[in-house]
Order: structure tokens, then C-alpha cells, then sequence
């Protein structure tokens, strides 16, 4: 029987960045087709590859603050640090709303990447430190928030845009709120109930020796493809979701924003639920069997569109498929980082969590410019195809990694084997 799940002021912080992390890092995506014709790259004229590039962008910015995370951290300790990340953000996204052409948008979206690097880097460890006896529960309901974030961007985004209201007043409106989220984290603490800040600083030396450790173990570059292939997968779909319905389908922003708000759902219930029953020994079985279950659901995603089914079931089965889809890629990104400390106990796992991270950023990147450059090509069906694409991949990876090259078993990690060295 799961023991009993305990929150604090810090776990709702924690909460609090995934929920505006994912909204800013959705706004954009959601409204793609809208910032296109603004600014002048339409999406149903050539202009996905530039979408695309816009969170390649980004991406870039995240990695280099993934690396530089943990000293940082080490400076600043994980409190400061992730509140100063999501002021970043929420800058970042303030200057998005204010571009008056596509190239400004760039130097901006640096500018939030850099702070959603240290986000993504230091938020899972944040929460880990919180709870070191039971991490794999909580990192997952952590991330769920993320889907809850999804959720508050389909309201803002597909909504006001319905509205007639402009995506620069939306996105202020994000960059506000994101803002005003920091304050969880920087406000005064309170003496009795201080977040656990470890108080050793970071050793350069220990770093690099544990790094060096860490790639000699070939779990670590099988783990790191897996996250690099599933992390494309999920946020690739996601990204894309809302043009695919808008520009497949017809419809306005808001019912494209609607089918995102399925994908986020499905997304929310999957990690919750994933959260609250993981444990060590079933990772391996829930990463692959939801891959194989979405497989089949995303080819039926590409092959979906206007007269092949009678208009009165079309939107019914778009939305059950994107809600599948959701629950299918819930557990990608946060179980494969989870799956890959508990693989490798030995080594550090600070380290590793942000090395996982740093390979599933530019997976991001990579495919939802890749799924851009494939739409301009053969249209945004053909952009859905890489999603099961990469998901082949996946599955292949987690085979090898967690059947073909398996250790043999070992007992459940320590409390203070899985805490944050």
C-alpha cells in the first residue's frame, strides 16, 4: 500500500514553475498560425520551417543553462536559483509580446530559454530534495503540472484569441503571471520549515571526475537517446497539435486549443496516475508498453482528416486520439530520468538528472523544427509521421536498455542512495 502524499510550500512552488514553465513554453505553439500572419511567416504558406526554428531558438539558450545549472545552484542554492529562472521566463515572454517583427522574436525566446534551461535542469532535483524517500512519486506528480499548465494556455490562448483578443496582450498577460509565480520561491522563508538546501558547494574537480564516470556507463547513452527520441515525440506533438487541428480541420483557435487541452488531459491524468503507482521495477514496463499503445494512436492521428469518417463522429475521434496520445506520452520525460538514477545508483544523480535534460531539450528542438520542415514539404500530416517515427526509436531503446543490456536485479535504491549528492 503507497504511503500517504505529503505537500509543502515548496512542493507547491515546484508546482507553480512547471505550471508556468509549460505556459509560456505553449503560448507560442498555441498561437503559431496567429504570430505567423502577424509578423509575416504564415504557417500555410512555408512559413512551419520558421515556427519551427523559433523553438530550435530556444532550445539552444535552455542547453547551455541545462550545463551551467548545477553551478549556479551551487552559487545561488536551488530556491534562489529556480526563482530567478522563472523571472527569466517571464521576461522573456513579456519581450515576445512586444516583437514587431519575427526576428525579434528570437533574441527573446534566448532569452526565456535561458531561464527555462535552469528551470528544467533544477525543478526535478528541487522536488527530489523535498522527498528523498519516495522521489519517483513525486517527480512524476510534479510534472503533471506541466499538463496543468497546458491546460491554463488553452484558456488564455485559444480562447481570447477566439475572442478577437491580440496574442500580444496573451502573451503579457503569461509574462505577468510568470512573474508574480517567482514570488513562491523568493519570498522570506520561514525559519521552522526551510528548504533542505544542501550546503556543500560545487567542486569543479568532482564534477568533471563524475561526469568522466558517467559517460563511460553505456546505460547513461542509452538512456540519453531514449529521453532525446521520446522527449521529441512528446513535445513535438504538442507543439504542432494546434496547427494541425486549425489548419487540417478549419477550425478557429479555439477548438484547435481545445484539442491541445485533450493532449494536456490525457498527459495530466497519465503522470498522475503513473506518479502515484511507480515504482523502481515497473519503469521499464510503463515506458514500454505506453509507447507501443501511442504508436498506433498517432499513425491514426496522420491519417485523419476532413471525409474520411461522417462529420458528426470527426472531432469525436480527434479528440479521443489526442486524449490517448496524451496518456500514451505522459510518462516519456519524467520516467526515463527516473528509470536511468535507479538504473546507475553509483553515479551522481544531480549530474544525471541534468544531463537527461540536456539531451531531451534538443530533442524538443530538433523534431518540432523537423516536424515544421516536413510540413512545409508534405503538408502537417505528414508532420505527424514523425511522431511514431521517433517513438519506433524509443521503444527499440528501451528494449536494449531494459531487457537486451539489462544488470541483473538489484534491491530498491536507499533513500540516501537516490538523495541528491
Amino acid at each position: 500500500m503507497s504511503k500517504k502524499l505529503h505537500f509543502g510550500r515548496y512542493d507547491y512552488a515546484g508546482f507553480s514553475a512547471f505550471t508556468m514553465y509549460s505556459v509560456c513554453s505553449l503560448s507560442i505553439p498555441l498561437m503559431i498560425v496567429a504570430i505567423g500572419r502577424s509578423l509575416n511567416f504564415p504557417m500555410d504558406e512555408g512559413g512551419m520551417g520558421a515556427g519551427g526554428i523559433l523553438h530550435m531558438t530556444r532550445s539552444a539558450a535552455m542547453v547551455i543553462t541545462l550545463l551551467l545549472c548545477s553551478f549556479i545552484a551551487g552559487i545561488f542554492g536551488k530556491r534562489i536559483t529556480t526563482g530567478l529562472s522563472v523571472i527569466f521566463i517571464g521576461v522573456g515572454i513579456l519581450c515576445c509580446s512586444l516583437a514587431p517583427a519575427y526576428w525579434m522574436l528570437l533574441p527573446a525566446l534566448l532569452l526565456a530559454g535561458l531561464g527555462e534551461g535552469i528551470c528544467e535542469g533544477i525543478a526535478t532535483p528541487f522536488i527530489q530534495d523535498l522527498h528523498p524517500d519516495s522521489p519517483e512519486r513525486y517527480v512524476n506528480i510534479a510534472h503533471s503540472f506541466w499538463s496543468v499548465g497546458i491546460v491554463l494556455a488553452v484558456l488564455l490562448a485559444g480562447g481570447l484569441l477566439t475572442l478577437g483578443v491580440s496574442w500580444r496582450i496573451i502573451l503579457g498577460v503569461a509574462g505577468v503571471l510568470t512573474l508574480l509565480s517567482s514570488l513562491f520561491f523568493l519570498w522570506k522563508e520561514n525559519p521552522a520549515e526551510p528548504y533542505p538546501e544542501t550546503s556543500e558547494k560545487v567542486n569543479v574537480k568532482k564534477v568533471l571526475s563524475d561526469t568522466a564516470k558517467i559517460c563511460k556507463a553505456s546505460s547513461f547513452w542509452r538512456c540519453c537517446v531514449a529521453i532525446f527520441f521520446g522527449a521529441g515525440a512528446e513535445f513535438g506533438l504538442t507543439f504542432w497539435a494546434a496547427a494541425y487541428i486549425e489548419l487540417n480541420f478549419k477550425t478557429s483557435a479555439w477548438v484547435a486549443s481545445l484539442g491541445t487541452g485533450m493532449i494536456a488531459l490525457g498527459m495530466f491524468i497519465g503522470r498522475m496516475t503513473f506518479g502515484y503507482f511507480a515504482k523502481p521495477h515497473l519503469l521499464r514496463y510503463i515506458l514500454l508498453y505506453a509507447a507501443l499503445g501511442t504508436i498506433p494512436v498517432t499513425l491514426l492521428l496522420a491519417w485523419l482528416r476532413p471525409g474520411v469518417l461522417p462529420p458528426a463522429m470527426l472531432f469525436t475521434v480527434l479528440f479521443v486520439l489526442l486524449f490517448l496520445a496524451g496518456i500514451g506520452i505522459a510518462p516519456y520525460w519524467p520516467s526515463t530520468q527516473v528509470y536511468g538514477v535507479n538504473a546507475m545508483p553509483e553515479l551522481n544523480s544531480t549530474l544525471l538528472y541534468i544531463y537527461f535534460s540536456a539531451m531531451g531539450v534538443p530533442g524538443c528542438g530538433f523534431f518540432a523544427w523537423l516536424m515544421g520542415a516536413v510540413g512545409d514539404q508534405w503538408g502537417i500530416s505528414g508532420a505527424i509521421m514523425v511522431v511514431p517515427c521517433c517513438l519506433v526509436i524509443f521503444v527499440a531503446t528501451v528494449l536494449a536498455e531494459g531487457w537486451i543490456f539489462a544488470k541483473p536485479p538489484k534491491q530498491p535504491i536507499s533513500a540516501q542512495a537516490v538523495k541528491l549528492q
